[in-house]
């Protein structure tokens, strides 16, 4: 199991334990994470997952694909270090990271 933290948008700070494998929205929706609405279901389609990974976490995932990038440029508050945690899968070398949840998000 991995520890993973969520800043939510009212500034809570989440740990939460996640599977080896899962996606960050999947570990999100199981511990009710506030902000993350995941309308797609994880198919990069809607971006209501975005969230803001840190610089040093960021470096160590893969860059976002086309797919991704192209959902990411519709999502409300785009800044440096936004990503769809429906593409971010977890494994041991992210436990601990961090990301915090936009104070809303972008309903299809």
């Amino acid at each position: 199991m991995l520890q993973v933290t969520f800043v939510e948008p009212d500034g809570c700070r989440r740990s939460v334990t996640a599977r080896d494998g899962a996606t960050l929205m999947e570990t999100a929706i199981e511990h009710d994470i506030s902000g993350i609405v995941a309308f797609c279901g994880g198919m990069c389609a809607c971006g209501t997952c975005h969230c803001y990974v840190p610089p040093d976490w960021a470096a160590q995932l893969p860059p976002a694909d086309e797919n991704e990038a192209d959902t990411l440029r519709r999502v409300l508050e785009r800044r440096d270090g936004s990503r769809l945690a429906c593409q971010i899968k977890l494994h041991p070398g992210l436990d601990g990271l961090t990301v915090t949840v936009p104070a809303r998000q972008r309903t299809p």
